[in-house]
């Protein structure tokens, strides 16, 4: 365990360009850290490749949220979805939620969170999470944690594309940022 206390006064701490009080929660060594991936695009996303981006020796549990695009919204037909991402933002809320993620349950290995933007059409992947760790409680409530998270507080907005009618932008009811009721992409 390494005691930072000693150094008060004499050195500033910052983890992932935020300040940390030296009586923090003691911090672990960068060798025995996992690592995080994170990857907003345009391109497919496999699930596959999301598990084995975590795979690791140490590791009992590879934990997988995928949220996919479904057919139909409040009797509407959707026939895809459009995203876009304020992406220097949404990458750095990312690390965020990582960083929480590792503060809350230390055993943590590797984290990926892949999001799809551009058109993703009914049944593909618009997000993956993949989270493992030593046993699955940690991995399971680490994924749940990341997904609410994401939707909350992540600049990424939701277009959905009808069979008819007029496509509309979706606000996440979970999203803390946005007034309720507003259009998230008027301001």
């Amino acid at each position: 365990m390494l005691r930072l206390r000693v150094l008060r006064g004499q050195v500033v701490l910052a983890v992932c360009q935020e300040f940390v009080p030296l009586d923090e929660q003691p911090l672990r060594m960068a060798a025995d850290e996992g690592h995080d991936l994170i990857t907003l695009t345009t391109d497919k996303l496999s699930a596959d490749g999301a598990s084995d981006s975590v795979s690791c020796p140490s590791c009992g549990a590879i934990s997988l949220f995928i949220g996919t695009t479904r057919d139909h919204f409040e009797g509407k037909r959707v026939i895809q979805l459009e995203y876009e991402a304020y992406v220097p933002m949404a990458e750095s809320e990312l690390k965020k939620i990582c960083a929480q993620i590792r503060m809350r349950w230390p055993s943590v290995k590797h984290i990926s969170i892949q999001h799809r933007l551009g058109l993703v059409p009914v049944t593909e992947a618009s997000v993956i999470i993949s989270i493992s760790s030593p046993h699955r409680r940690e991995s399971l409530e680490a994924v749940q944690y990341c997904i609410d998270a994401l939707k909350a507080t992540v600049p990424i907005w939701k277009k959905e594309i009808y069979e008819s009618g007029e496509p509309c932008w979706k606000q996440n009811k979970e999203c803390l940022w946005a007034g309720a009721g507003e259009d998230p992409k008027q301001s």
